[in-house]
C-alpha cells in the first residue's frame, strides 16, 4: 500500500478545506458536487480514484491507486428507522445515502468539508422503537360462529382470537356471553 499512501498523503497536502456554505441542521457544509469539484482534479493528478457502493445496509467507500491497484476500503452503516419531516421512506433513504457518502468519502480521504461544530450540538437520547401492533381483521357474523366452534374444539384459542380480530359492538356482546360458557 506504499503507492496508495504516498499518493494519498500528497493529495491531502494540496486539498484545501472545502466549505461551499450549504446550510442545514444548524451548520454549514460542502455538498457532494462541491466536494467532487475540488477533489476530482487533485485525485487524478495524484493517480487516485474512488467509488462508493451500497452493500446491504452499508456504504462501501473504496479509494484506489490507479497504477498499483492498491485499495483502501471503509464500510459505514446506513441508519435505519430514521424519520424526517415531510419526507417519505425513499426520500429519507436517499438523504441518508448522500449524507453517508459525503462523510465516509471525506473521512477516507482525510479532508475537511464542514465547519468544526463538535461542541455546538447536544446529542439527544435515542427513543426506543416501538413495534407496531398488527392490525386486527374484521369478522363476519358467520365466521364468528365458526370461530366459537373452533375455540370449543381446541382448534383456536381465545387469546389468538382476541389478538387477531376486531369486533363490532354486537359481536363483542356475543363474544363475552360465549366466553362465560367456557368456564
Amino acid at each position: 500500500m506504499k503507492n496508495l499512501f504516498k499518493s494519498l498523503a500528497a493529495f491531502q497536502q494540496e486539498c484545501p478545506t472545502i466549505h461551499k456554505g450549504t446550510e442545514g441542521y444548524g451548520y454549514s457544509y460542502a455538498d457532494l458536487p462541491a466536494i467532487f469539484e475540488v477533489i476530482n482534479p487533485l485525485l487524478a493528478q495524484h493517480g487516485l480514484g474512488f467509488t462508493q457502493l451500497i452493500e446491504g445496509q452499508q456504504i462501501k467507500t473504496i479509494v484506489f491507486h490507479i497504477e498499483s491497484g492498491e485499495v483502501l476500503e471503509s464500510l459505514t452503516d446506513i441508519p435505519e428507522d430514521v424519520k424526517l419531516k415531510g419526507m417519505n421512506d425513499f426520500q429519507v433513504l436517499g438523504s441518508a445515502v448522500t449524507y453517508i457518502r459525503r462523510y465516509s468519502l471525506s473521512s477516507a480521504l482525510g479532508i475537511v468539508t464542514d465547519k468544526d461544530t463538535d461542541g455546538a450540538g447536544k446529542q439527544e437520547p435515542k427513543q426506543p422503537t416501538q413495534k407496531k401492533a398488527p392490525s386486527k381483521k374484521s369478522i363476519t357474523d358467520e365466521r364468528l360462529t365458526g370461530a366459537f366452534e373452533a375455540i370449543k374444539t381446541g382448534k383456536f384459542t381465545v387469546d389468538k382470537f382476541v389478538n387477531d380480530y376486531k369486533l363490532t359492538e354486537a359481536q363483542n356482546k356475543l363474544f363475552v356471553e360465549f366466553t362465560k360458557t367456557l368456564k
